[in-house]
Formats: structure tokens, sequence, C-alpha cells
């Protein structure tokens, strides 16, 4: 007997999760697993990756499952999709403009119009949010870890 999907969007979004989760594990098992002093760059990306394949498989396990309650078939909700997509367009104009900018006033641009673009809040909290934010990222990725992010022709 044939099943039928309950929620098409959430079981393409989580192929699509799979392709990406594949992607990152791929790349990560490439690079060097353990470093001289502990982990080493590919680490974190293949047990990144790990965990997408495995969140994948879960959400499409829930959107092949069938259904307990009988209900009218889910209609998908584009009313936020908008604002989705708009949010990935940010973030990759925001890894775009890192070259240029640097991660710092890259950062603090995204946050930004997350904030006030996306969310509709006010601009001073933004800019005080985004400003932390990216100090708390240097803190701990350049102080702390030593990892060094791109910087931009202000030197930060």
């Amino acid at each position: 007997m044939l099943t039928t999907i309950r929620d098409k969007s959430g079981l393409i979004a989580a192929l699509w999760l799979a392709v990406f989760g594949g992607y990152v594990t791929y790349t990560g098992s490439r690079l060097s697993y353990t470093d001289d002093v502990g982990p080493g760059p590919g680490f974190f990306p293949f047990w990144i990756g790990i965990g997408l394949l495995l969140f994948s498989g879960y959400q499409t396990f829930v959107g092949l499952a069938p259904s307990r309650q009988p209900s009218e078939p889910a209609q998908p909700l584009w009313q936020g999709s908008g604002r989705a997509l708009t949010g990935w367009l940010a973030m990759a104009a925001a890894i775009f403009l890192f070259r240029w900018l640097g991660f710092a006033a890259s950062f603090v641009l995204l946050t930004i119009f997350f904030i006030v673009g996306i969310e509709r809040r006010s601009f001073f909290p933004a800019l005080a949010i985004g400003v932390g934010l990216a100090l708390i990222f240097h803190l701990l990725f350049v102080v702390a870890l030593g990892v060094s992010l791109p910087s931009g022709p202000w030197g930060f």
C-alpha cells in the first residue's frame, strides 16, 4: 500500500539538508582530522556534517511517517518563505563581502539587516548587538583560539 506523504515541503527540505550534510561531511573528511595539539581543521566540519545527516534522516522519517490522526492535507505556508529567502540571500551577501569588508564589518551589517530589516526592530540596539557579537567572535576565535578571521581594509 502506498503511503501518502504528510509534509512534502518538509521532506524536500530534509533531502536538501541531506545533500548539504553530505557535502560538509565529505569536505571535512578531506581535511586532517587531528593536528599536533588536538582537533584538526576537518574535525568540526566532519561532525557537523554527520549531525546534519542525522537530523535530515530524522526529518525524512517524520515526513514519511503515516499520520496518527486523519486531517486535511497540509498546505505549505508561503508567507514566511520570502523572509527566509531574504535571510539566506543576506547571509550569502555577507559571506561575499568578507573579502572586502572583513568578518567584523560584514557580520555587523548582517546582524543589523536581520534585526532592522527582517525583524523590524530599532537600529541602535541592532548596532549594539552587532558590534557586541562581532567583539565576542573576535575574542573567542582570534584571541582565545588563535584562529584568523578575514580582515578588511581597516585591519579588523
